[in-house]
């Protein structure tokens, strides 16, 4: 017998309380049933290449390697931040490996002695280009109505070519900067580490809290009081766990931190501004967001300019952690990890579905796959088709939860 998912649920509460612990359970099982499934098939995904590569290398599971997948993974989660917005809104930007590549070259190149730039105005310089480049992306996407796939595939080769020209006969260019050099390469004393683990604790549990305590008075449903415990007790067990094992080895690496700032950042920008809700909208139905008086041409081009800017900031972590730039920066795997992240961490390619924090989890993904890869010393083309395997799974996982939305579940 079909029936609908309403049906399979208890009564709902009267306006002002709680769900009780277990339909609360109940209706999150309810949930996972009817496809949406969230972050538990990267959860799994982590576990089972856990395994797999530590069964291989006893290297894997240690704090060392632990701290190397937070810096190996921090410039292209950086970058995938940025393609969260552009996939909410159904559209793909191609060009953000080459964009990360003129801004972190322009900086570096700025950074030369003589007269040489200030670390600060250099930064500042290069992201501002960055997000100007995604501004024109945007402009000539939305004013002469070319599909984004093709301005950006376009945008790629150009700004390639770009870079190659002003690397020029250089061929690399080592950073000589100790602020740029420490983005990717400074580590956080012990007890700054634990400080940064508490802070972060503190701050979320007071956001889960207030927005509880907030949403009873406006007398809203809401979730049982012991699951916000449960959240913030599981918080805090993965900030201690983190901060722990990283302190057995060189300690919290600063760009972790800067990571976690910009995650916090974009988190509250897509789901606590009118920005972000809009957004959502254009991704769910752009006409119908015209007809609702959205300005859907401005959020593209922010959203185009987002992606840029973010793939600027992601340029320069991914100089910091090489200590140089050269005639390959931006290439390689670069622009294949970043839209991987977005998308392995749940963000449909479809538009409309996803959130900025899961990146972390696909990108954590896609470094464990690579760090384990690199520690097994497998040759690039079985990387490359390992990890185009990893994509395709991720997107079938997503095709699949959309259908299992959109039908009844059986009973």
């Amino acid at each position: 017998m079909k029936e609908s998912i309403p049906s399979l649920d208890a009564p709902p509460p009267a306006p002002g309380t709680s769900l009780s612990t277990v339909d609360y359970i109940r209706n999150y099982l309810l949930r996972l049933r009817s496809g949406e499934i969230g972050s538990w098939p990267m959860i799994l995904g982590l576990i089972v290449i856990a395994l797999i590569f530590q069964s291989q290398n006893q290297n894997f599971l240690t704090a060392r390697n632990f701290v190397n997948l937070i810096v190996q993974m921090a410039g292209y989660t950086v970058i995938a931040i940025g393609v969260v917005y552009v996939l909410l809104v159904g559209e793909i930007d191609l060009s953000i490996g080459y964009v990360s590549a003129v801004a972190a070259v322009f900086m570096v190149l700025q950074l030369q002695d003589p007269p040489g730039w200030p670390w600060y105005a250099a930064v500042s310089v290069a992201l501002m280009l960055a997000a100007t480049i995604g501004i024109l992306h945007g402009l000539i996407i939305t004013t002469f109505q070319v599909p984004s796939f093709i301005v950006s595939l376009a945008a790629l080769i150009a700004w390639n070519g770009t870079v190659l020209l002003l690397i020029g006969t250089s061929g690399t260019v080592i950073i000589q900067d100790n602020v740029i050099v420490g983005i990717a390469n400074h580590f956080l004393e012990p007890a700054l580490g634990w400080l940064v683990g508490i802070v972060t604790i503190v701050i979320f549990a007071f956001y889960q809290i207030q927005h509880w305590v907030v949403r009873r008075r406006q007398r809203l449903v809401d979730v049982p009081g012991i699951i916000v415990l449960m959240r913030i007790v599981l918080l805090a067990g993965l900030a201690s766990g983190v901060v722990f094992i990283c302190n057995q080895d060189r300690g919290v690496p600063f760009v972790g931190v800067l990571l976690l700032i910009l995650l916090t950042g974009f988190t509250v920008l897509a789901t606590k501004t009118r920005f972000g809700r809009y957004v959502y909208a254009i991704g769910d139905n752009k006409i119908a967001a015209r007809r609702a008086g959205i300005d859907v041409k401005r959020v593209l081009i922010t959203v185009f300019m987002i992606s840029s800017l973010m793939a600027g900031a992601g340029g320069i972590v991914l100089a910091s952690r090489l200590r140089s730039v050269d005639t390959a920066a931006g290439g390689g795997n670069l622009l294949l990890n970043s839209i991987a992240a977005a998308v392995i961490g749940g963000t449909s390619l479809f538009g409309g579905s996803g959130r900025v924090p899961n990146v972390l989890l696909g990108a954590l993904v896609i470094a464990s796959v690579e760090n384990g890869m690199g520690l097994l010393r497998l040759d690039a083309g079985v990387q490359f088709i390992i990890t185009g395997f990893v994509l395709l799974m991720a997107v079938l996982v997503d095709a699949v939860s959309r259908q299992n939305r959109r039908q009844p579940v059986q009973s």
